[in-house]
C-alpha cells in the first residue's frame, strides 16, 4: 500500500528526495579523517571539552562565547562547531575553520567575552579543495 502512493507524488518532491540522495553520497564519500586530530587530543596535556569546569563563571564564559559564535550566521559549519573550554577563566578554543578570517573572528569574540590574554587557540584552517572536501591533513 505505501508503494502504491509513492507513486502518485508530484514531480516536485521526487526531484528532492532525489537531491537530497545525492547529497547524502556526496556527503557520505567526503567524511573528514580527524585520525591525526583525535591522537594529538589523547595527549596527557591536551586539554578536552570534558575539562570544561563546572564553576558557574567558567560556565557563563564558555556560553556567552558559543553564543556570540552561532549569531555569526557568515560562518561556516566548521566554524560554529568550535570547541570551547574553559578552566579557571582561561578559554581554549580548538578544532577547524574554512577561514582565516573565521579563525580571526572567533578569537575575538572569545577575547571580547574572556578578556586579554584569557584565550588561547589552537584553531586551524581547513580550506576546502577545489572538490568540495576538506583535505586529508
Amino acid at each position: 500500500m505505501f508503494h502504491t502512493r509513492l507513486r502518485h507524488l508530484p514531480l516536485k518532491t521526487w526531484l528532492s528526495l532525489a537531491a537530497m540522495l545525492v547529497a547524502s553520497s556526496t556527503f557520505a564519500q567526503s567524511a573528514a579523517d580527524n585520525t591525526k586530530t583525535n591522537s594529538r587530543d589523547r595527549a596527557p596535556s591536551a586539554q578536552t571539552a570534558d575539562q570544561q569546569t563546572n564553576d558557574r563563571s567558567d560556565v557563563a564564559i564558555t556560553r556567552d562565547i558559543r553564543r556570540a559564535i552561532v549569531a555569526e550566521k557568515n560562518l561556516s559549519t566548521y566554524a560554529h562547531n568550535i570547541k570551547v573550554i574553559t578552566q579557571h577563566g582561561y578559554v581554549t578554543l580548538k578544532g577547524p575553520v574554512r577561514t582565516e578570517g573565521e579563525k580571526k573572528l572567533i578569537e575575538a569574540k572569545a577575547i571580547e567575552v574572556a578578556g586579554a590574554g584569557h584565550v588561547k587557540s589552537e584553531i586551524t584552517v581547513t580550506p576546502v579543495s577545489a572538490k568540495g572536501t576538506t583535505p586529508k591533513s
